[in-house]
């Protein structure tokens, strides 16, 4: 069972992994564990699953050369992946991988160590759009890139109706746990995942934060709800990120070069197109041609998903390209230096506030080695 993956948590981001491993083939689950014993019986008898009663159980059961998947909720992150590690288990885990830079960095230490792989999410950067974008960089279609603006923003979430958002197993949308953890450090990654996957290290972080709607649930102050960032990297365009979960719904990325721009307007699709506008002038005139064409990779990519709720990704993307690593015996994509890079910079991001400057970064990674089906 060496393409095999064990589950551990199974809350409202579980039933999207589970309803993209409908469309993967050859990967099985080895068991199941959540410390909510009525939420894992729901969710292993929905999708037939086998569930173990104790973490114990659950890391004696999973099998070597497996991974695990850490979906539980960020505070117990730290914690369990090391457990996980400790117990001699590859780990893939939901964002975050830790809430301190400290922890992030002592769990990657200790997979290196072992000998073990240690990945974070999002996937997404493995998913089409993604490499699409990734292909048409590589390949100038728009000229040098000189900067890249790219946003995050969910909409004004707090009045949203999140208190009723179930998953498909009845797990409500942890909505306390998402203020309490906040928009940067679960968002941001889905493009800062891009960027470094593109161009590798960022160098600098300037950035500001902070939280504009206070007491959204009578809980008192919550992380921040809005941040941003100009990002310096150490072969790149300077970056501009927003994240927020208050200005209205924009999940664009434009990459701003010397000849147009590419741009993709959804960053929560794997099939989401990406568009180049060639600049031109006319009657004296500069502008971006009101009639971008697409852009598009040749031949098949990876098996995708039907749209559930607000996003239309293939979360098993990661975990998938762990496995493959693991069997043919080569580096992962998804490296502990990269987690543990886009960790540090999002948090850079999250803990900016109001007078925190600029910050230079003190880990690094390379540019990500592209999909086949992208070269």
């Amino acid at each position: 069972m060496s393409r095999a993956i064990s589950i551990l948590g199974c809350g409202f981001v579980a039933d999207l992994y589970l309803r993209s491993l409908q469309a993967m083939e050859g990967i099985e689950v080895a068991g199941v564990y959540d410390h909510d014993a009525a939420r894992l019986d729901r969710f292993c008898s929905h999708w037939n699953l086998p569930k173990k009663t104790t973490l114990a159980s659950f890391l004696e059961a999973a099998p070597e050369g497996g991974v695990i998947l850490n979906l539980t909720n960020p505070s117990a992150h730290y914690a369990l992946n090391r457990a996980c590690l400790e117990a001699g288990h590859h780990v893939y885990c939901e964002k975050p991988l830790a809430l301190r830079l400290d922890e992030a960095k002592a769990l990657c230490a200790l997979a290196k160590e072992r000998g073990l792989l240690l990945a974070s999410a999002p996937c997404s950067v493995l998913g089409e759009t993604a490499q699409t974008l990734g292909h048409a960089l590589r390949k100038g279609i728009a000229g040098t890139p000189r900067a890249i603006y790219a946003e995050l923003d969910d909409g004004f979430v707090p009045q949203a109706a999140y208190a009723k958002w179930l998953s498909e197993t009845g797990a409500p949308w942890p909505y306390e746990d998402e203020f309490r953890t906040g928009c940067t450090l679960e968002h941001a990654g889905y493009y800062l995942s891009w960027l470094i996957s593109w161009f590798g290290s960022v160098r600098t972080v300037v950035a500001a934060s902070a939280e504009t709607i206070p007491d959204k649930t009578g809980a008192g102050p919550m992380a921040p709800d809005l941040s941003i960032a100009t990002l310096f990297f150490e072969n790149g365009p300077v970056t501009r990120l927003t994240c927020s979960i208050v200005a209205p719904h924009d999940h664009s990325i434009r990459v701003i070069g010397d000849e147009g721009v590419l741009r993709c307007g959804a960053a929560w699709d794997n099939s989401a197109k990406v568009t180049y506008a060639r600049r031109m002038t006319i009657r004296r005139r500069l502008m971006e041609s009101p009639l971008p064409r697409r852009v598009k990779l040749k031949g098949p990519t990876h098996p995708k998903v039907r749209r559930w709720g607000a996003a239309a990704m293939n979360f098993m993307l990661g975990p998938a390209e762990m496995l493959e690593a693991l069997d043919q015996g080569r580096p992962c994509r998804l490296s502990s230096a990269f987690a543990l890079h886009m960790t540090e910079v999002t948090l850079a991001m999250q803990n900016a506030g109001e007078t925190s400057g600029a910050q230079c970064m003190t880990t690094r990674c390379d540019a990500m080695e592209p999909m086949p089906w992208a070269k």
